[in-house]
């Protein structure tokens, strides 16, 4: 097997331990040694893919990302024909792939705030967050769909904070939805908060 081949698998199966620790333990089970124990190789092997933590957390963040079509499922949502059906993509996005990092992304909202490498990750993706509803209130109001008493700030930052794992967790695993139910109904939650018809 050549040698950047071996490299790869090597980076993979450690991305995959550390993924598996992450929602095993939390934060806290998250080492470069216990990293290298779950991967079955040595931690001088670690080290020669990932220089620290905190670089091991962001690979990971991007290995969970394309593993679960990150870039694919948002794509939908940019690509909708108006602003109403995006945000019926919203929806559906966060019902498919946000359930299915639901683990990831609970172990991150639990990480404490005190944890350098956790916080530095969560303001990460908390700013990724936050661009996209910028992007779906923006659209809303330059098509005239925006409902009364919201601007594109506090919508912006409504459909933001709407993006929890609790919520998700709290239907889909203790009421027992399906994703499907989750993505039709917070759908139309989200167009009867947000949404209105267009005026004139």
């Amino acid at each position: 097997m050549p040698a950047n081949a071996r490299s790869r698998r090597t980076r993979l199966a450690l991305l995959s331990a550390a993924r598996a620790l992450l929602v095993e333990g939390g934060f806290g089970a998250l080492t470069l040694g216990a990293v290298a124990e779950r991967a079955g190789v040595s931690r001088r092997a670690v080290y020669l893919h990932f220089a620290s933590l905190s670089a091991l957390i962001g690979a990971l963040f991007d290995y969970v990302a394309d593993t679960e079509g990150l870039q694919e499922s948002l794509q939908r949502v940019r690509e909708a024909p108006d602003a109403m059906a995006a945000l019926d993509e919203w929806a559906r996005h966060e019902a498919s792939y946000h359930a299915r990092i639901l683990p990831v992304a609970r172990a991150l909202e639990h990480a404490g705030r005190d944890n350098p490498d956790a916080a530095a990750w969560r303001k990460r993706i908390a700013d990724y967050q936050l661009a996209d509803c910028r992007m779906l209130a923006q659209r809303l109001s330059d098509e005239g769909r925006l409902a009364a008493g919201w601007t594109v700030a506090t919508a912006a930052d409504m459909l933001w904070a709407l993006i929890s794992t609790e919520t998700l967790e709290r239907l889909l695993a203790d009421r027992r939805w399906s994703s499907a139910q989750y993505a039709t109904l917070y759908g139309q939650l989200l167009r009867n908060a947000f949404g209105c018809a267009v005026s004139g």
